[in-house]
């Protein structure tokens, strides 16, 4: 554009592309294409690519149509997602080829229209309903009012964000509201992350705390009922601590019979957390055991949620008090109310099982009247 000295104009953040601004946008997308096909092609034997063997298709599976006249200017050759060819495309998919896609679309007249990158992207990715999107940009993710990063967003919490927000020209107003349409319309996840940092994007996906902003419907974290089968991984969170003395040995056929008596805490499908709840009714009280947060999640509040939905189910059995034996997380129970208290507080029953060697130190909370 500025080699050819044509003038850029924008109106509601969206380029006004008369046929100048075409025929760059149109030289700018044959250019990168090539490239980029040029790089994909690459198979040397001295080359990470080696033996790749990579196909790379592109055509016209984007329809389009004009943004027509906005604030009183005709925006031209500017235009917007109409269609996306989701069969064609799954096709490619379907023979192992990578689908290529530009920001530019095509009118059943044969016109060709400007479109947004995200535009494009979002209804693709809605289109063969993608488990990811992933949007690369100029910031590190998506920051909030005060300016922290936000590395996790629900679609209503993103949506407030959004229409709080002062700024209307940054990356955040360019590619949140694609990505929240993208979520919409059954995207699982949308991934918001930086282009200029190396190794953002392996971060983003394959590690815990990840490089930027993730962004789905509902929240990721799953509180429920435990079920047999998640013996082995409940098994495999408790045994470090086991291992360290923190907790009491279960066995796995232990944990199997007193399945029923755990909750347990998921985020994106990886059991993270567990609590149990051991009832005395005679007692009116319960016990608050095998409480335990991953060590990559902590920091989050998930033992929180445990321990309140373990009080929530001793109300839900008329239990007046709730009690936990510890050695080493006291601070953690007296700041959610708890209060120290001794073996004879203990049901009798309790009282009779209790380790003298471990020398557990005992913690009661009212929970009722």
């Amino acid at each position: 554009m500025l080699e050819r000295k044509a003038e850029i104009r924008y109106v509601e953040g969206l380029r006004v592309t008369d046929d100048a601004a075409l025929a760059c946008a149109k030289e700018a997308v044959g250019e990168v294409r090539v490239e980029i096909e040029a790089m994909l092609s690459t198979s040397l034997l001295d080359t990470p690519m080696a033996n790749a063997d990579i196909r790379v298709v592109s055509g016209n599976f984007v329809t389009a149509r004009p943004v027509g006249v906005r604030n009183g200017v005709d925006l031209l050759h500017t235009g917007v997602v109409r269609k996306i060819n989701a069969q064609a495309l799954r096709q490619r998919l379907d023979d192992n080829d990578i689908v290529l896609l530009s920001p530019l679309g095509y009118s059943p007249t044969g016109e060709i229209f400007n479109l947004t990158l995200e535009d494009v992207a979002s209804n693709a990715a809605a289109a063969v309903q993608a488990e990811k999107l992933i949007f690369l940009m100029d910031a590190e993710g998506v920051y909030d009012e005060q300016g922290e990063l936000q590395t996790s967003l629900t679609v209503p919490e993103a949506t407030r964000l959004l229409a709080g927000r002062s700024t209307k020209d940054d990356d955040t107003a360019y590619y949140l509201p694609s990505a929240i349409r993208a979520c919409q319309q059954g995207v699982a996840r949308v991934h918001l992350i930086t282009r200029h940092a190396d190794g953002a994007l392996l971060r983003e996906l394959f590690t815990h705390d990840g490089s930027g902003t993730l962004l789905t419907r509902a929240r990721m974290e799953n509180l429920r009922p435990a079920r047999m089968d998640d013996v082995g991984r409940i098994q495999q969170l408790i045994s470090p601590l086991e291992e360290k003395g923190v907790l009491v040995r279960r066995s796995r056929e232990r944990l199997e019979m007193d399945i029923d008596r755990f909750v347990v805490l998921e985020y994106d499908d990886r059991l993270v957390g567990c609590a149990a709840l051991y009832p005395y009714p005679d007692d009116g009280s319960g016990e608050v055991a095998c409480l335990v947060v991953h060590p990559d999640y902590r920091g989050r509040n998930y033992g929180d949620d445990l321990l309140w939905a373990v009080e929530r189910t001793a109300r839900s059995q008329g239990l007046q008090r709730l009690f936990a034996l510890t050695t080493h997380t006291e601070h953690w129970f007296v700041e959610r109310g708890f209060r120290v208290a001794s073996v004879d507080n203990l049901p009798t029953e309790r009282q009779m099982q209790y380790n003298a060697v471990r020398h557990s130190k005992v913690f009661v909370k009212q929970i009722g009247r």
